[in-house]
């Protein structure tokens, strides 16, 4: 165990910690040149695509130092702050962490999240100053933030460059030297944590895990703690490129096991395999629950395919532990689900990956956060909202208290005003400004979930030239103004396009809404009212004008009467026709109230 080393590599989102785990692999020979392709542990056409990581990624290296053969379990983890969740479940598996900072960008938001994250599990950190070969890179400034942010020396940074493979062994030497091996006792009953999982069609589902205390070994009779279910470990083994089959894996390692389950809901992430001969007293502590922020609902367009949308979002959340969803209805679209996610990117991820991965089409509704309604007939009792069409009558209501977050911003001193004033609008209040450099700030506000769910990011990189780094945590609930605002089309509620907003912003939503509705629905017969209102009052309003035939076009010359008469039997028929027609709302619809800042 003395020569086993596992340790994750953290970072903000683009500073280079794929393509430095890529130097990683290579220096070690855990891939060959032929086979080395760009960020090869992103085995995702999305993650290629838009060049982020989405999952964390395990794989051992075997290195030799000193004439000793070491073994080097790296988990390459996300930097986008809605992947945070990944991040800390490789940090449980980790006794150190390899911290990256650009050299041309310095700290940023979530670098000091991550860090936070890894001091939590006392984790052992290697400070990494990467990009070095850059023509922008600053490494004495970089060097002094690094230094006030942790306490090391400065001899500890080590500069490297994921492209040229600068600083590699260097790298490779601390690691051996400075992070600890792993405890536990090969002789004490088996004690493995689960710390991610996947879905293959051929074998079923394959577990990852991290041993902690004991020995597995193929064809043993393990049992899962939470769920107390028994299997056979049919086969277990190490991560190299591809799944490495072995006869046993100890204590301090990490590797997989495939006993043929084939039910999503019976492995969770972070349970405790142990054995049913020898069973351990009790589970591992590692993760906390996972915290959904932003709720949507995601219904297949076609009701017909409910049943095979559950199926995929099974399969879904074995890969991505982090989405929570639960079977709702709606009045417009019918049955589907109603899903947590941990900020927009993630439920833009989700979207595509049903997508890509099982071809489903769904629509999405318009997202929105869990409130808290307390009734004045006992005000101690609590309703959780996490719908608009959820909220009781607004009469027999006391209070009603909505999430509030702790947002960091840290930008360049320039961008600080524009910034402010945007935080302000989305009613934040600042709390806190720190200069960590001469030109660089440290904003921290308080504000609610609800007004960055929208389009905050956005607006922030365009406000701050891309430069302001953004990262948040929740730090509880508290009383607000909210109203429900819903929407008309010809006199029939949309559920589906229902908000939840302060008063403050209602009429401004409500007009923006019915503006931008009406450029995308098509015009129909007759003419269809699109009202926005909150309970009996409407306070906002547009009307798609009828598509009208010329029937007076026959008519030439003769008595105007004739005309009239012709029209009059024409505004008839547009009356009745608008009381029994049904307005059908398009996808973009849905989605356009989203960007209604563009």
């Amino acid at each position: 165990m003395k020569h086993i080393r596992n340790f994750c590599i953290i970072a903000h989102i683009d500073h280079g910690k794929s393509t430095l785990a890529d130097r990683l692999l290579q220096t070690t020979g855990t891939i060959s040149d032929r086979d080395m392709q760009a960020q090869a542990l992103d085995d995702m056409d999305l993650e290629r695509e838009r060049g982020i990581t989405i999952k964390s990624h395990a794989i051992q290296m075997n290195y030799k130092y000193e004439g000793q053969e070491y073994i080097l379990n790296l988990i390459d983890t996300p930097g986008h702050v809605d992947f945070s969740y990944e991040v800390s479940r490789s940090i449980a598996a980790c006794e150190g962490a390899l911290l990256i900072v650009d050299a041309s960008q310095g700290i940023e938001a979530q670098t000091i999240s991550n860090l936070y994250l890894a001091l939590e599990h006392d984790l052992e950190i290697i400070p990494i100053l990467n990009k070095m070969d850059l023509p922008g890179a600053m490494p004495e400034e970089v060097s002094d933030q690094i230094v006030d942010l942790i306490g090391c020396r400065l001899d500890d940074i080590i500069p490297a460059s994921g492209k040229t493979g600068l600083g590699v062994d260097r790298i490779l030497e601390a690691v051996v030297n400075r992070i600890p091996p792993p405890k536990g006792d090969e002789n004490a009953p088996l004690q493995a944590m689960i710390f991610d999982s996947v879905f293959n069609s051929f074998r079923g589902i394959i577990a990852y895990f991290r041993v902690k205390n004991g020995v597995i070994r193929k064809g043993q009779k393990v049992k899962f703690f939470n769920t107390g279910k028994e299997y056979n470990a049919d086969e277990i083994g190490i991560l190299k490129m591809d799944l490495f089959p072995k006869n046993e894996v100890r204590a301090g390692d990490v590797g997989y096991i495939i006993s043929g389950i084939k039910q999503a809901n019976e492995v969770k992430v972070g349970d405790t395999i142990t054995s049913k001969e020898n069973p351990c007293t009790e589970a591992i502590k590692g993760f906390e629950d996972v915290k959904p922020m932003v709720f949507a609902g995601i219904y297949p367009v076609d009701t017909e395919d409910y049943e095979e949308l559950r199926y995929s979002m099974e399969k879904l959340q074995l890969n991505d532990s982090s989405l929570v969803f639960e079977p709702e209805s709606s009045q417009a679209l019918g049955f589907g689900f109603r899903c947590g996610f941990l900020g927009m990117l993630h439920m833009e991820i989700i979207q595509e990956r049903l997508e890509r991965e099982f071809n489903m089409t769904v629509i999405t509704t318009v997202p929105n956060v869990s409130y808290h309604a307390f009734m004045k007939k006992d005000p101690d009792d609590l309703l959780i909202v996490n719908n608009p069409s959820e909220l009781p009558d607004p009469a027999g209501m006391d209070r009603i208290e909505e999430p509030y977050i702790n947002a960091q911003v840290i930008t360049k001193a320039e961008y600080v005003g524009s910034i402010m004033t945007l935080c302000i609008e989305k009613r934040g209040e600042l709390k806190n400004q720190v200069y960590l450099t001469q030109d660089r700030v440290e904003l921290t506000f308080e504000m609610p979930l609800a007004e960055i769910v929208f389009d905050f990011y956005d607006r922030l990189k365009t406000v701050s030239r891309g430069y302001a780094s953004f990262d948040y945590h929740p730090i509880g609930y508290k009383p607000s103004d909210l109203i429900k605002l819903d929407l008309l089309l010809n006199a029939e509620q949309v559920d589906a396009l229902s908000a939840l907003v302060h008063r403050s912003n209602a009429f401004d939503l409500g007009k923006k809404i019915c503006l931008k509705l009406k450029e995308l629905i098509p015009r129909q017969q007759f003419e269809i009212p699109i009202q926005a209102a909150i309970g009996a009052k409407v306070i906002a309003r547009e009307t798609i004008k009828a598509l009208r035939k010329d029937v007076t076009a026959k008519c030439y010359g003769g008595d105007i009467t004739r005309k009239r008469k012709l029209l009059e039997k024409q505004k008839e028929g547009k009356k009745r026709m608008r009381q029994v027609g049904r307005v059908e709302v398009p996808q973009e619809a849905f989605l356009a109230v989203l960007k209604l800042n563009d």
